[in-house]
């Protein structure tokens, strides 16, 4: 396992963090709670019917005494989830709806994350991305002075750490989503770790083509300096010039990241799942994520291909980002 964990790890253990998995009867899901559970990391709160959760556990052989089990069916507060999930839908959801759309575990769940039952939440081993986003948004929603919640990976080799964003959810962002971004994607960098040095990605360095894609990257720049005047950013560049201290010398002679970005906004949803596929699939990087940014509590979503190392490591990642 990457040192990246080991180091997360103690940090999690401490804070005794509660994470929902809604797909409780996922042969993956049960393995990595039962584990997470048994090494102290955080306590798993499985969503369904008790006797089918431990029936299932118990036939696989795995140990999930150090787990919480949560029935929709027969929760004690479920119609003080159903005013305040109404009350949060601001007349999207009426008391009949509430009840039925909270029958579904992913909407359950985080509707016990919002209300503070537990600490975030883990799906989409089996449930797709919008399944569990969704409910995400229309409950959690975005920080303050958050508009769009992102996806990063953190991309690790050896001892090497970098954080490329968004890649799992804005297709075109704009020049504010772009700076959000790369705000968020800093955030993201310090909690692993990582001394956030960020660059704006284009095909384009310091204006050496011009067009409505190039442009629109500057302006992400300048917007993101003005809200965070501490941040180390710049850009645009082509990511040769933000990765190689030669190349930077060259093309941005005067830029404060001399080929030592170590944080990647890329320019579209298309350029940044790309540009990560090609890292771990050429670079033999690991991929760690969609890691989801800009909520208030964290929500993060697995692939349906996920391996239960996948399920526990992410679990990881949730509870340090709580």
């Amino acid at each position: 396992m990457s040192d990246i964990f080991e180091q997360l790890k103690p940090k999690v253990s401490a804070a005794n963090k509660k994470i929902v998995f809604p797909e409780s009867l996922d042969e993956r899901i049960l393995e990595a709670a039962s584990k997470l559970a048994g090494e102290g990391i955080l306590t798993p709160v499985l969503i369904g019917e008790e006797a089918a959760i431990k029936d299932k556990a118990a036939s696989l052989s795995f140990d999930i005494s150090g787990c919480k089990i949560v029935d929709p069916t027969n929760y004690s507060e479920f119609a003080a989830m159903v005013d305040a999930f109404v009350e949060r839908r601001k007349g999207k959801a009426t008391p009949e709806s509430a009840r039925e759309i909270l029958q579904t575990e992913n909407y359950f769940g985080t509707m016990l994350v919002y209300q503070g039952e537990a600490d975030g939440l883990v799906s989409g081993a089996v449930h797709s991305t919008s399944d569990t986003v969704r409910p995400a948004l229309q409950i959690i929603k975005t920080k303050p002075g958050v508009k769009k919640t992102s996806g990063v990976f953190i991309m690790v080799r050896n001892e090497e750490k970098y954080v490329f964003a968004d890649c799992a959810i804005n297709i075109a962002p704009d020049a504010n989503d772009l700076a959000e971004i790369a705000a968020e994607s800093a955030t993201t960098a310090d909690l692993f770790g990582i001394d956030p040095r960020v660059a704006m990605l284009s095909f384009s360095t310091k204006g050496s083509a011009k067009s409505e894609e190039t442009e629109r990257v500057a302006e992400a720049l300048q917007i993101a300096k003005e809200n965070n005047p501490e941040l180390v950013i710049d850009g645009e560049f082509q990511f040769d010039a933000a990765f190689v201290p030669s190349v930077a010398a060259k093309k941005a002679p005067d830029s404060e990241i001399k080929g030592d970005a170590n944080v990647f906004v890329f320019p579209s949803l298309e350029a940044g799942n790309i540009g990560y596929k090609i890292a771990e699939r050429l670079g033999n990087f690991e991929a760690v994520g969609p890691i989801l940014q800009g909520l208030n509590k964290p929500v993060n979503d697995l692939s349906r291909g996920c391996s239960t190392e996948d399920v526990y490591k992410l679990a990881i990642i949730t509870a340090a980002q709580a």
